[in-house]
């Protein structure tokens, strides 16, 4: 059975640039030394599709939950992970110590047998405002998670202000009302600076392409220990959309 690790904490970059990020030496890759988070805050309900045989998923959706708590480490309430049957069976259980330090002892697991269980399941720990977040995973379209469906989970996590960071794994972008909506998958890591056969940071490819306050755009992210490593892809062509700000240059939130 595969495991789902998350290595080291995992940040992800927002619009507008926050303070203090700088442009790295010859490679390029923005670098900030503190995170402010905001692309995830305000945001109740996202959708992350990905493959089903790597963990992206999975890792981007832990991100954005961070990013949204922010640094309220004094917030130690559980946390809710859903998976249907056939999720399960693609990317296993999760691997809880691999999980960041502080969300290993708060994890709830729900094993669902069917799509319609995991629906319910998501939708009643939305209800419960002694969780910080929910997390769900579900493989493919089923015929249960239709637009009527999506609402139903976007209507209860604004209405009880629960955020649920729903993965779909190995499934088409059918219609839904999630106010972000993501593609990642794998990406390459670069080897690291003092060990080059050691395992490299986790590297993503992330695609925003729906959402509800900020400009769609492609970035690549890299875990870069203590910070968020982000470029985009060399054959984007500059705009608004991008991550580096030139003089003048709106903010994504601004349109």
């Amino acid at each position: 059975m595969n495991r789902i690790e998350a290595h080291s904490p995992i940040h992800v970059l927002s619009p507008p640039l926050p303070a203090g990020l700088r442009r790295g030496p010859a490679s390029g890759l923005l670098k900030s030394a503190r995170w402010r988070p905001g692309l995830a805050t305000g945001c109740r309900h996202a959708e992350v599709f990905a493959p089903a045989g790597e963990a992206s998923g999975a890792a981007l959706a832990l991100a954005l939950a961070r990013d949204a708590l922010g640094a309220d480490m004094d917030d130690q309430r559980p946390w809710l992970w859903v998976q249907d049957k056939a999720a399960l069976r693609l990317s296993g259980r999760p691997y809880r110590p691999g999980l960041p330090a502080h969300l290993r002892h708060r994890l709830i697991h729900v094993s669902a047998a069917t799509p319609e269980d995991a629906l319910f399941a998501l939708e009643e720990g939305l209800r419960c405002r002694d969780l910080a977040f929910v997390v769900g995973e579900i493989a493919g379209n089923p015929r249960s998670l239709d637009f009527t469906a999506s609402r139903r989970l976007s209507l209860a996590a604004e209405k009880h202000g629960t955020a649920l960071w729903l993965v779909r794994l190995d499934a088409r972008s059918d219609l839904g009302s999630a106010r972000m909506r993501w593609r990642a998958a794998a990406a390459p890591s670069p080897p690291p600076r003092w060990n080059p056969q050691a395992p490299g940071g986790s590297t993503w490819s992330a695609e925003l392409f729906r959402a509800h306050t900020f400009q769609p755009g492609h970035w690549t992210l890299r875990d870069d220990n203590d910070a968020l490593a982000a470029w985009r892809p060399a054959s984007a062509a500059p705009d608004h959309g991008d991550l580096v700000r030139g003089p003048g240059a709106r903010s994504l939130a601004a349109g």
